[in-house]
């Protein structure tokens, strides 16, 4: 029964992993659309050259969000990488997350406010003209959406609980000397600390589901 339980966890887990990796890749396919469009408008047809501080945030969002996505695929969505390499980039991962999301903010809010400031001549940005307030209040509506997102990611009660890995699961439900002894490829000189750390702590998850189990089936 905990060996089921914890498939089923590690199910779910590769499923959520899947959904957020395939938003991404549409994000970025939306992504490189907007900028080529952005280079066709402004560059080659008006000449105008990406001198900007909006423009150049934007032009670097693009590239670190398709570089995180690259990375977060090869390291996270296949199961090439050593399990010491995952936990040692995943704060990596979440932070550029975090960043990424917050450099989209500031590109929106500096995007609207130049298109103001060179589009309102007649009446004036200044004169605070119907155009001028509706887009300000957008800006603000933008801001107050980042302010809320950067707060749920930061509340714990909002994460995801850890997911032991596949790899130390045993279809006989085995012991945690069971497992290791099962799995040559973390056995020996080759297991780091990292590796080990996450075997006690499967190990330590699979002993509190069995004691809840017993616990559940002593008050039947």
């Amino acid at each position: 029964i905990v060996v089921t339980k914890t498939a089923m966890d590690l199910e779910s887990s590769k499923f959520l992993m899947n959904i957020h990796a395939g938003y991404n890749a549409i994000a970025a396919i939306l992504q490189l659309i907007a900028l080529v469009a952005v280079f066709e408008n402004t560059t080659c047809l008006n000449n105008i050259p990406m001198y900007s501080l909006h423009s150049w945030v934007g032009l670097i969002h693009v590239i670190w969000y398709c570089f995180t996505l690259l990375s977060g695929f090869f390291i996270f969505l296949l199961p090439w990488a050593r399990l010491s390499l995952r936990a040692f980039l995943m704060p990596i991962h979440v932070y550029s997350g975090l960043v990424i999301f917050g450099t989209v903010i500031a590109t929106a809010l500096m995007g609207v406010t130049e298109k103001l400031i060179f589009s309102l001549r007649n009446p004036a940005y200044s004169t605070f003209p119907p155009e001028g307030v509706f887009v300000n209040t957008l800006g603000l509506l933008i801001l107050v959406f980042g302010a809320l997102i950067f707060w749920i990611v930061t509340r714990p009660q909002w994460k995801r609980p850890k997911e032991p890995n596949s790899t130390i699961l045993q279809p006989d439900g085995g012991t945690e000397q069971g497992a290791r002894g099962s799995m040559p490829a973390y056995s020996g000189n080759n297991m780091d600390k990292s590796d080990s750390e996450l075997n006690n702590e499967v190990a330590a998850r699979k002993r509190n589901l069995a004691l809840d189990e017993a616990g559940q089936r002593s008050t039947m």
